[in-house]
Parts: C-alpha cells; structure tokens; sequence
C-alpha cells in the first residue's frame, strides 16, 4: 500500500464532560498538528497516490471549518465530548466528502483509505482511520 501524508494545524476551544477529564471540564484551548494520510495499493499514472497540492488544500479548508472555534458552540458537536479521538473521526470524514466529491482531483477517485492523526503535544496523539 502506498501513501502519501500531508501536514497542518488548528487551534480550537472546548470543554469536556465527565470526571475523568479533570480540569479540562473547563473551557480550554487546544493546538494540534494535523496529519492527514491518503492510501492506495497502486500509484496513477504519473507514479503517483494523489496530488499533494488538492490534498493540502483539502486539507486546510477541513481544518478552516473547525480553527479559531469554540466546539462547544458548534452543532455538529452538540452533546459529543470533542476528544482528539473524535476530532480526528471529524476530519478524516470531512476529508472523505472531499474525496467523494471529487476535490483531490481523478486520481483523488482511486484511493483506497484515510488516517488522520492528531497530535496533541510532543508526547500523546490519536489517530483515526477509514476507508473509502
């Protein structure tokens, strides 16, 4: 299987539910690392899984949608705890509406998956991936 991974990142705010959480019941911001990963079994024909510049795109507008926002406030999240785990199910979904709708171009068509790893620091991150 090939793959190709693109990078970038989004600040947001929220707050979470549960005892277990702790101190991040209370509103909080988060900065995270984006790693979007699109996989095939073979490459097109230019030799390659998909262009790196719609992916990248694609990409930046996914994380455009959710960036410099309370998730609290969003109803797309409304009763969800916006855990990294969730956020990284959201974005790789959003990124497969793309794919499906022809954003990442013909060759977008082909692919076979989608992992798309948040990272949370230097030390803990979470990851979420689907097919396509």
């Amino acid at each position: 299987m090939f793959r190709v991974t693109v990078r970038d990142h989004m600040m947001i705010a929220h707050s979470f539910r549960g005892e277990v959480f702790g101190p991040a019941q209370r509103l909080h911001g988060a900065t995270f690392v984006v790693d979007a990963t699109f996989r095939r079994p073979d490459l097109d024909a230019d030799g390659i899984v998909v262009d790196i510049g719609l992916a990248s795109q694609a990409l930046a507008e996914v994380l455009g949608e959710l960036t410099y926002r309370n998730l609290d406030d969003d109803p797309a999240f409304a009763g969800t705890n916006t855990t990294t785990e969730v956020l990284a199910r959201s974005v790789a979904d959003r990124l497969a509406d793309r794919v499906h709708a022809g954003s990442l171009g013909e060759g977008g068509r082909a692919l076979a998956g989608i992992a798309v790893t948040l990272h949370e620091s230097h030390i803990a991150w979470a990851s979420y991936e689907r097919a396509l």
